[in-house]
């Protein structure tokens, strides 16, 4: 007789919330009818179901005489909603295509905005390094950080902005656009110097003069950051400095992408 008394209230209660949405009531009502926790548990896994996991919502079901396996189970569960029998889930929503990079830009390097609203390449120039200090480390892809001394032959670059002046760093894969330095560059004779300081307190104190320029980066994705050069700078002759790599470091030479700012 109680198994069948037992079996006709598992039904009463189990028929209705196959298809329904179970919740905090659905389970205080089992509960208050007697059900065993490992009937409620069931019926919580394997119903769709919306709870309130809040804090107050646990202490209302502890309350109303819920065991802390069914409570348990029931932030398991979460307040997620699971699809009724025989309905499909909505696929997932496509992920929104990249935006596309400024026309001209879609090669790699140093690019500068014009007037008119068009890209132009920054022209590139050989820079010769003098060690200006011990290897500090090793960065990714292969990236020296170290102090360094450049020269670059000639007095003035053939590019020429006015500020506020906004480039684009279109890098390789793996390399960081603070990888780069922008440097001022120190007119003597006929070449162009700098002197690029990793930091440090020695540096410091040692009295060393420092040519780099903050700067902040924008992602425009594709591996490519806008860099928008600000009115503060002060007129002459600048440049981005490329990532040094291993091989660059052997042969003392690399990459300036040089530029003139005249008001």
């Amino acid at each position: 007789m109680r198994k069948v008394l037992f079996a006709a209230i598992l039904l009463a209660f189990s028929a209705p919330l196959i298809a329904q949405t179970i919740n905090d009531e659905s389970v205080i009502r089992m509960v208050q009818a007697g059900l065993s926790d490992d009937v409620i548990v069931a019926t919580i896994n394997s119903n769709p179901g919306k709870f309130d996991t809040s804090p107050d919502g646990l202490i209302a079901l502890k309350q109303a005489g819920a065991s802390n396996k069914v409570i348990a189970a029931i932030v398991a569960k979460g307040s997620s909603s699971q699809p009724a029998p025989g309905v499909m889930a909505a696929p997932p929503a496509p992920a929104p295509p990249p935006i596309p990079l400024p026309e001209g830009t879609q090669d790699l390097g140093v690019f500068y905005k014009l007037g008119d609203g068009g890209w132009l390449p920054v022209n590139w120039e050989v820079v010769i390094f003098e060690s200006g200090g011990i290897v500090k480390h090793v960065a990714t892809a292969g990236l020296i950080k170290q102090d360094l001394n450049g020269v670059i032959g000639g007095a003035r670059s053939r590019l020429v902005v006015r500020t506020p002046a906004r480039f684009i760093l279109h890098v390789p894969d793996g390399v960081s656009p603070l990888d780069y330095r922008l440097v001022r560059l120190r007119v003597n004779g006929n070449n162009r110097e700098f002197r690029s300081v990793t930091g440090g307190l020695a540096h410091e104190s040692e009295g060393s003069v420092r040519d780099d320029v903050d700067f902040s980066t924008r992602d425009l994705g594709s591996s490519a950051y806008e860099v928008l050069v600000g009115s503060d700078l002060a007129d002459g002759e600048y440049g981005f400095v490329a990532p040094v790599d291993a091989a660059a470091q052997r042969s003392s030479s690399g990459k300036i992408y040089t530029f003139a700012i005249v008001r």
